[in-house]
């Protein structure tokens, strides 16, 4: 990873985020190369069926990387409720493909137009139940994960 990391920033000034995360070690050794941020995805699950959601693991690499770079989360974003879980869970931004294929395809640059404006208007919504007025105020004391539901069992 360090050598393609190296070479990359040798031939561009562009920052160079790494997509694919989906570890803490990975996490760590993305910022170790030099990356300007990390993409946790497991590529829409189409490369592996057993990967684990990108949500399940986002707050995990979130804390591997500990600030010292951006994480963003591409996969399993559908509704306006799934960005608020992913800015929760301290996503700094998500990425939308799926969906807004979807709606390029249906009712081309309305309908993708469509999707993101309902996706921000769910967002709000979410966000007006929870008490926040922006989205810095979203924080992790806002959603209750699996992990959360496990330990609270214990």
């Amino acid at each position: 990873m360090l050598q393609d990391v190296e070479w990359l920033k040798s031939i561009t000034t562009l920052p160079i985020l790494l997509k694919g995360i989906v570890t803490a070690e990975d996490a760590r050794k993305a910022v170790e190369a030099g990356a300007a941020g990390v993409i946790v995805s497991n590529h829409g699950a189409r490369q592996l069926d057993y990967a684990p959601a990108t949500i399940s693991v986002l707050e995990e690499v979130v804390k591997a990387v500990g600030g010292a770079v951006p994480v963003l989360v591409d996969g399993g974003i559908r509704r306006g409720t799934d960005v608020f879980k992913a800015l929760a869970l301290g996503a700094r931004a998500v990425m939308v493909g799926r969906p807004v294929f979807y709606g390029l395809a249906a009712r081309g640059e309305a309908g993708a137009r469509h999707v993101i404006e309902m996706l921000n208007a769910e967002l709000e919504l979410a966000m007006a139940l929870c008490g926040c007025r922006s989205v810095g105020e979203v924080t992790r004391a806002h959603v209750v994960t699996e992990g959360d539901r496990i330990r609270a069992l214990l």
